[in-house]
C-alpha cells in the first residue's frame, strides 16, 4: 500500500499538491490507519493523542462502541433513502433534537455538513423574514461554500471568490452597540458563533448573546446561532448559547453530530420561522441529507452524549486542562500569550506565528495531533475528545510541557532577532 511518504507523493499527484507540500514541510508525513478513543495510529504503527479532534467532530472519541453499533445495524437494513417513503430514522432523530435544543427550537432540516447547515440557515432567514441583508462578525468561520463564505470573516479565503453574495454586513465580534448600530428593517438576520473557532477561541463578553437576541427579536430579525463546532457538549454545556440562556431562532448544529462515524449536518428552528414550509415543502432539499444511516448514527451520537454526560465531563476535563495550560503559560510567556476558551474548546494564542508552526511540529514529534486555528494562525486549538480520561489530560499536559522546551529556544532567538 505504500511506506512513509509515499502516500504524500501520490497525494500530490493526485490530489492537492499544495497541500501535499504543506504536510511535508511541516513534517507531517504519517498516514492515519485507525483511531479508537482519544487515540490515533498511523501506518508506521506509532499512536497519537488526539487533542484536535478533527475540528471537534470526535467528541465521542473514534469508533464509540454505541455509535459503531448503531452504524452496523441500519448498514444491515437500509443505508440509504428511496426518498419517496417516510424515513423513521429522521424522524426519530428530529425528535431527540428538539427535546435536547433549547427553548421551543422545535423542526430540524438535515443535510450532510455545517456549511450546507449555514447554507440552509441563510436561506431559511431570507424566505421568513422577506428580507436580504445578514449581519456576521469578522473573525467568523461558517463554511466554504458560497453563501457560508459570504457570512464568514476572512479575506485569504473570500478575496479570491469575489463577487460573494450580496447584503452582507460585518461587524466587530462581541460588540453589541456595532450590532445594533447595523439593524434596521432590511436585515434578515444575526448569524454568530457563541464561541468563535476558527477565529481564535475567541469567547464574546458576558451578556453578549442575550444582548443580540434581545435586539434581533426588538428589529424583528432572526438569530442564527452557528454551533457546529461549539454544539454536542464541547463547551460544557450541550449547546452553547444555554450558557446564556439564549434560545436562537434557528441552531446550525454539524461536527460530532455524526459521533465521529458519518457526515450530518442539521438546522433546528422554532416554529413560527418554519412556516414557509407549509406552503413550499420542496422549497430547499438535499438527496444526501437525512439518510437512514447518518440519521440512525446521530441519534445514537446525541444520546451518548446526552447519557454519558459528556457536556459535564468537558467542564470538568477542560477545568483541568485549562489549569494546567495557564501554568505552562506561566512557565513560558516568551511563546504563550493566553490561554483562553471554555470546556474542552481551548485556545493557546503564542506571541508569534512562526512559534506556533514550531510548537505544532513539536507536538507531532511527541505524538500529539494540534492544528491552528484557520482565522488566527497564532492559535493552536486543544479540543481533545470528550471521553478523555485525566490520566490521558495529564499525558497531554506532559507531552504539551516538553514540546514548550523545546520550542522556547525558538522564542528566545526571535526576541533578541
Amino acid at each position: 500500500m505504500g511506506g512513509q511518504g509515499d502516500w504524500l507523493d501520490r497525494m500530490e499527484r493526485v490530489m492537492n499538491p499544495g497541500l501535499a507540500r504543506v504536510f511535508r514541510f511541516m513534517g507531517l508525513e504519517a498516514a492515519e490507519v485507525e483511531g479508537e478513543g482519544v487515540w490515533v495510529r498511523d501506518d508506521q504503527g506509532h499512536t497519537y493523542l488526539d487533542c484536535a479532534s478533527g475540528y471537534g467532530v470526535f467528541a465521542q472519541g473514534y469508533r464509540h462502541p454505541r455509535i459503531m453499533a448503531a452504524a452496523r445495524r441500519q448498514l444491515e437494513r437500509l443505508p440509504l433513502s428511496s426518498r419517496v417513503l417516510v424515513s423513521p430514522p429522521a424522524i426519530e432523530l428530529a425528535e431527540a433534537l428538539a427535546e435536547h435544543t433549547p427553548g421551543d427550537l422545535q423542526y430540524s432540516f438535515f443535510c450532510n455538513s455545517g456549511a450546507e447547515a449555514v447554507e440552509a440557515a441563510i436561506k431559511f432567514a431570507r424566505i421568513a423574514t422577506g428580507r436580504t441583508v445578514l449581519v456576521s462578525a469578522s473573525g467568523a468561520f461558517h463554511g466554504k461554500t458560497m453563501g457560508a463564505l459570504s457570512v464568514s470573516g476572512r479575506a485569504l479565503y473570500q478575496n479570491p471568490f469575489r463577487p460573494l453574495v450580496p447584503d452582507i454586513v460585518h461587524v466587530p465580534f462581541g460588540d453589541a452597540q456595532a450590532v445594533a448600530d447595523v439593524l434596521d428593517e432590511r436585515v434578515a438576520a444575526v448569524i454568530i458563533e457563541p464561541i468563535q473557532g476558527e477565529g481564535g477561541v475567541v469567547v464574546p463578553p458576558e451578556g453578549y448573546l442575550r444582548e443580540l437576541r434581545r435586539l434581533t427579536a426588538a428589529n424583528g430579525s432572526l438569530l442564527i446561532a452557528d454551533e457546529v463546532q461549539t454544539g454536542m457538549g464541547r463547551t460544557g454545556k450541550l449547546w452553547a448559547c444555554e450558557h446564556d440562556g439564549v434560545v436562537p431562532d434557528l441552531l446550525c448544529a454539524a461536527k460530532a453530530l455524526g459521533g465521529g462515524v458519518m457526515p450530518v449536518g442539521a438546522v433546528v428552528g422554532r416554529p413560527e420561522v418554519w412556516r414557509f414550509f407549509d406552503s413550499q415543502p420542496l422549497i430547499h432539499t438535499s438527496t444526501f441529507g437525512g439518510n437512514p444511516l447518518a440519521m440512525a448514527v446521530a441519534r445514537e451520537a446525541l444520546a451518548v452524549t446526552v447519557e454519558e454526560h459528556l457536556p459535564e465531563r468537558a467542564e470538568a476535563r477542560g477545568a483541568i486542562l485549562r489549569h494546567g495550560l495557564q501554568q505552562l503559560a506561566a512557565r513560558f510567556p516568551a511563546v504563550i500569550r493566553q490561554v483562553r476558551g471554555r470546556g474542552l474548546m481551548l485556545g493557546l494564542e503564542l506571541t508569534d506565528a512562526g512559534l506556533a508552526a514550531a510548537l505544532m511540529g513539536a507536538l507531532f514529534r511527541r505524538q500529539v495531533l494540534a492544528v491552528y486555528t484557520l482565522n488566527n494562525d497564532r492559535v493552536i486549538r486543544v479540543m481533545p475528545p470528550l471521553i478523555i480520561a485525566e490520566a490521558e489530560v495529564a499525558e497531554a499536559l506532559n507531552r504539551f510541557e516538553a514540546a514548550l522546551e523545546e520550542v522556547a529556544g525558538l522564542a528566545d532567538a526571535l526576541s533578541r532577532a
